[in-house]
């Protein structure tokens, strides 16, 4: 009777020893699910695309205002009006820009650019001090805050030219009312008693250095 009290009491230890080592296992298991849990998910945000940064992504390229593109298109421009015994000139102006004529002046727009084309008549060829005397005065009154003035003789493909640069502020837009600060350059040409005045504008910091190269490279007298 001894002997079987004591085989049903080891019996007995047993049980409860696997039952708190299945106990145990269980929790080790949930904890190790948790765990497993948690690192898939953080491991799926990292793959993310939108966090992940592109590598060597190329800047966003940006112009000043009033930038000419580099593969804007030139054509030629004759007037179809002149002066008697005058066979006239041709210039290359930039494709597609509005177009408005007034008399011997003739004007063409673009955004925030401007090409200017007058053509007068002038007992003498323009001189740095007939502009500086002449026609500085005039702009004063005309171009609203003009300011710094400069003539210097250049030379062109088709001769020298008399070249007054200034700055003044453009004429507010007609449906935002803004004023943008333009840079001029104005270029005198003169032939045989015919002066052709060619006035190229856009903003200050734009970089319209090479189309207005262009532009008053191509001026010929015919």
């Amino acid at each position: 009777m001894t002997y079987v009290r004591k085989s049903v009491a080891i019996v007995g230890g047993l049980v409860v020893v696997s039952a708190v080592i299945s106990g145990c296992s269980g929790g080790a298991s949930g904890s190790g699910s948790g765990s497993g849990s948690s690192s898939s998910s953080t491991s799926s945000t990292s793959k993310t695309p939108s966090t992940v940064a592109a590598p060597n992504a190329a800047a966003t390229e940006t112009n000043p205002p009033g930038d000419i593109p580099d593969n804007q298109a030139y054509v030629a421009f004759q007037p179809s009006t002149g002066f008697t015994g005058f066979t006239g000139f041709t210039v290359k102006v930039p494709e597609g820009w509005a177009r408005t004529v007034k008399g011997t002046t003739t004007v063409f727009t673009d955004k925030l650019n401007r090409v200017q084309i007058s053509a007068v008549s002038a007992s003498a060829a323009p001189a740095s001090g007939s502009v500086t005397n002449t026609v500085v005065p005039q702009l004063r009154t005309q171009v609203p805050k003009f300011a710094s003035p400069k003539v210097t003789t250049v030379q062109r493909k088709t001769g020298s030219a008399v070249l007054l640069t200034y700055q003044g502020d453009s004429a507010p837009d007609p449906v935002t009312g803004k004023v943008v600060r333009d840079a001029f350059e104005r270029y005198a040409f003169y032939k045989q008693g015919h002066e052709v005045d060619l006035t190229l504008s856009g903003p200050v910091n734009a970089d319209n250095v090479d189309p207005w190269r262009i532009v008053t490279d191509s001026f010929a007298w015919r």
